[in-house]
């Protein structure tokens, strides 16, 4: 088991000091299936304020005994674990915070032994009632794969120290783990073989302790490829309305990492299944069962879920999920008709007002609300072999933006794939790409040159005209063959050697290497999107 050592001198300093120190929670879970915690939780005896004498830089600010101690520690691999929605996930990246050193920090949770107590607001006991037992601890918590505790048994290697030169004190060098004592009351290690979710205790009371749990449940099993046990379903079924007690930021929060998981279709499925997303995204339920037309092999609410599904398989982006997730949400309200010729006019429009009000509840970030209402309300953009001219993909990249392009294209293929669709990027799809791409890079133009028009008007004291638009060409053409040119020493006495040229033949000095270099530059982009 890979503990890292700082967590290891946490443990120690407790049980130097006479208190019991065990390792609790998901990162125990996680250490019993093989997995790298990146949440460290510890569990004690010692209470708040003896706590915060062991440990000089922690911080207590709450009424639950948890103490909060930052660590700093140089190589070792310890993540942060904000919520995704809070780091824009633009591009899904796990974002670790570092300082000037370039060491991870991270803050470490220790916590007070506790016991049952009332709780009244679904969500918080309404005290808290301190014990000396570990075993009263892990009866309160919530998943029997959630309920286990760990103590490393740890000897120094005393007769291995090392003198530093600067401070004259002396350090031990490491420590070994020999073994690791495990208490598991109430059948975790059998659960996780079994790959299940299931309550400590009966379900009811769990869930009404904390309506949390009715979807962390769903969140577990989402994250580590378990299902829920059946009793654990029917309780969660019977306790769904439980979850309006809930803050939108601890649902969000819970909806971001079963949308950020590998199994986000089964997950938001299991969310309607057991009664609980009328109480998220009531929207997007109002699709199930509504048929859609001869583009379409899903209903609405499907087709949905099925686009999610796909943009986890590709691991795209939280906006970009969200996206797909709520693409046609608007669907059920826009439609008219029914059978093959159904229409949904519009549907993007308010698809993108409702998505950015459904995230705007759930307290998503505004930057993530905006950018997932843009790519909903463009993402029936039509495209066209030969008949979109350049102009036309030109004022089609202004509304999308530069910047969204990749997550427009990355909707595409989820849509297209949640659609039922074999090809996620069609010849269609890739020509646009190619044109975009073409577009953009504005391969052969004047404007790379280190003069303009204004300034060839200024060095010949002449008028606005075709002769200048020319002698701009002939100084491209020259520069295309050798970029060394591109300077003002050389280009502005050029100017005025081609002047005395006459129009036709600085035309023709300028078009035969503008017209290879482009059909060169064109051929490349052409290979990289595979079009012809």
């Amino acid at each position: 088991m890979k503990i890292p050592k700082s967590i290891v001198e946490i443990l120690q300093k407790l049980a130097a000091q006479n208190f019991a120190a065990w390792l609790v929670g998901g990162c125990v879970r996680d250490l019993l299936m093989k997995n790298q915690p990146t949440d460290w939780d510890v569990a004690t005896d010692a209470r708040p304020a003896e706590i915060m004498k062991i440990f000089a830089d922690a911080k207590y600010e709450n009424d639950f005994g948890t103490v909060l101690v930052k660590l700093k520690t140089k190589n070792e691999k310890l993540k942060t674990t904000a919520p995704a929605c809070h780091r824009l996930a633009l591009a899904g990246r796990q974002n670790s915070k570092l300082d000037e050193t370039n060491n991870a920090i991270k803050t470490v949770e220790i916590t007070t032994f506790r016991k049952e107590a009332d709780y009244q607001d679904g969500r918080h006991p309404q005290k808290v009632e301190f014990t000396d037992e570990l075993e009263e601890d892990l009866a309160r918590r919530d998943f029997t794969v959630n309920a286990m505790a760990l103590r490393p048994k740890i000897k120094k290697q005393e007769s291995r120290i090392k003198k530093d030169k600067k401070t004259e004190s002396i350090h031990n060098l490491s420590f070994i783990i020999h073994d690791s004592e495990i208490v598991d009351l109430f059948g975790g290690q059998d659960d996780l073989k079994k790959k299940i979710i299931k309550t400590v205790g009966e379900p009811d009371k769990r869930f009404g302790e904390d309506a949390l749990r009715l979807m962390r449940a769903v969140r577990f099993a989402c994250q580590l490829g378990f299902v829920i046990k059946e009793k654990t379903q029917a309780a969660i079924k019977k306790n769904a309305a439980l979850l309006q007690k809930i803050s939108q930021e601890r649902i969000r929060d819970e909806l971001t990492k079963i949308v950020m998981s590998e199994r986000a279709e089964w997950g938001i499925g299991q969310l309607h299944a057991l009664g609980l997303l009328g109480y998220i995204l009531p929207e997007l339920g109002k699709g199930v069962g509504v048929a859609q037309n001869r583009h379409h092999v899903y209903e609405v609410f499907e087709h949905n879920v099925r686009s999610l599904g796909f943009a986890a398989q590709k691991k795209f982006s939280l906006v970009v999920r969200l996206a797909a997730l709520l693409h046609d949400v608007a669907k059920p309200q826009t439609k008219e008709g029914e059978g093959p010729e159904a229409t949904f006019h519009n549907h993007e429009y308010a698809g993108a007002r409702m998505a950015f009000a459904a995230l705007d509840r759930l307290r998503f970030p505004k930057e993530i609300g905006r950018v997932v209402r843009h790519l909903i309300r463009y993402h029936m953009f039509v495209y066209d072999v030969g008949a979109v001219s350049e102009a036309g993909v030109r004022r089609l990249v202004k509304r999308i933006g530069p910047e969204n392009l990749d997550a427009m294209f990355d909707l595409r293929v989820a849509d297209r794939l949640g659609s039922g669709c074999p090809k996620a990027v069609p010849y269609k799809l890739r020509h646009l790409r190619y044109m975009m791409d073409k577009v953009a890079r504005d391969p052969i133009s004047v404007k790379m040159l280190k003069v303009n028009g204004h300034d060839i008007i200024k060095t010949l004291d002449t008028e606005p005209g075709p002769k200048v638009g020319a002698i701009l060409d002939v100084l491209l053409a020259e520069v295309i063959e050798d970029p060394k040119r591109n300077t003002k020493k050389y280009l502005e006495p050029r100017v005025r050697e081609l002047d005395k040229e006459n129009l036709d033949k600085l035309r023709q000095m300028a078009k035969s290497v503008i017209e290879e270099k482009r059909e060169e530059d064109d051929q490349k982009i052409k290979e990289k999107y595979w079009v012809k």
